[in-house]
């Protein structure tokens, strides 16, 4: 009886707290709201990953940057190869140039994801400490104080320079402008309900960079739908990652499009995810691109209907889940692209 009462109590403690739209209020089923407040009453125990086998004191620093969560830069890194690989294709070019630039973004899409990640804890410091999934990270845990995340920031965006300074003046020019998108972005989830959409904004980027790289410009008739595309593709993994918000989230508040989207957000991902396959395809054919990239957009389609189907946007595992398998997504339309390059290059050899 006494844990009945519990319950109860914690229910309606969680509803108080709860001031969002109807919709989004009803997608908070009562086992949800329960296992949020059972799960801030007990200590986080931080998932032990190879950074544990690493000096103490540089641990933090490492989990600032969450690098051991590689997924984000895989999405930050694939806009970028998918435009280097079909620019390469455009012009003709040889192997050494996509590996040079590929080589080149990989390095950078690891360093400014880790910069960004720095960037949104500074930001966030005090909203981390309130909510129990966050409360863990190094610098509301106190393990990094603000002057060293500021420090360690300055090494972060010196190495990012370091990268840039590689590319032509157009490119540099170019990659130096989305820089402000990187440092608002975290204010975003505090005055919107759609920070998922800055974020794509931001993380897309290198679908520009990447092809102007390359050529010295950017083709905006292949680049902008392709950016596009990404962006579209950004709201759909961000949308199933946001869903991992608890009532303390909310209590906290934080917005996002799981809470704008509420109980609609299967139908909702599925037009943007056909939106961004639908501009990927039209990059292809303004890019003139064969049967290889369009088998590439097709197993990403593939992926992205099968997680829309199996993701459970009440339970946090499978939201995880579902967002990390987003980048296979991306991987399938980058392997098209580089297939249909390596058809073009292999033909040129023959001939």
């Amino acid at each position: 009886m006494s844990r009945l009462v519990l319950a109860r109590n914690l229910d309606a403690f969680a509803l108080r707290r709860v001031r969002v739209f109807p919709s989004a209020l009803r997608s908070f089923s009562r086992s949800s709201l329960l296992h949020e407040q059972r799960a801030s009453i007990l200590p986080v125990t931080p998932t032990k990953s190879w950074v544990e086998r690493l000096p103490r004191k540089v641990q933090p620093y490492l989990y600032l940057t969450r690098i051991d969560k590689p997924i984000g830069t895989m999405l930050l890194f694939y806009p970028c190869a998918w435009s280097i690989t079909m620019a390469s294709y455009a012009l003709q070019l040889p192997l050494t140039t996509p590996l040079t630039y590929i080589s080149l973004f990989g390095v950078g899409a690891l360093v400014m994801r880790g910069a960004g990640c720095t960037i949104n804890d500074m930001w966030d410091r005090n909203l981390d400490k309130a909510v129990a999934r966050t409360k863990e990270r190094p610098i509301a845990r106190g393990d990094v104080t603000q002057g060293q995340a500021l420090a360690f920031l300055g090494v972060q965006l010196s190495a990012g320079l370091a990268v840039l300074l590689q590319l032509n003046w157009y490119s540099i020019l170019l990659g130096a402008s989305s820089l402000s998108v990187v440092v608002i972005y975290p204010l975003m989830k505090r005055i919107t309900h759609w920070p998922q959409a800055v974020l794509g904004i931001a993380f897309n980027w290198g679908a520009f960079l990447g092809w102007s790289s390359v050529a010295g410009s950017v083709d905006w008739s292949v680049c902008l739908p392709l950016y596009a595309g990404g962006v579209c593709w950004t709201l759909v993994y961000d949308s199933i990652y946001a869903h991992q918000v608890g009532t303390t989230d909310v209590g906290a508040g934080i917005r996002s499009t799981a809470l704008l989207f509420a109980e609609r957000t299967r139908p909702i991902l599925g037009v943007l995810s056909a939106s961004t396959l639908s501009l990927i395809t039209l990059a292809g054919y303004m890019n003139s691109h064969g049967a290889p990239f369009y088998l590439g957009v097709t197993l990403a389609a593939a992926q992205l209907t099968r997680i829309l189907n199996r993701t459970d946007f009440n339970d946090r595992q499978s939201c995880w889940k579902g967002f990390a398998d987003c980048g296979w997504s991306g991987f399938w339309v980058w392997m098209g692209a580089l297939a249909d390059y390596g058809v073009l290059l292999s033909s040129s050899w023959t001939t």
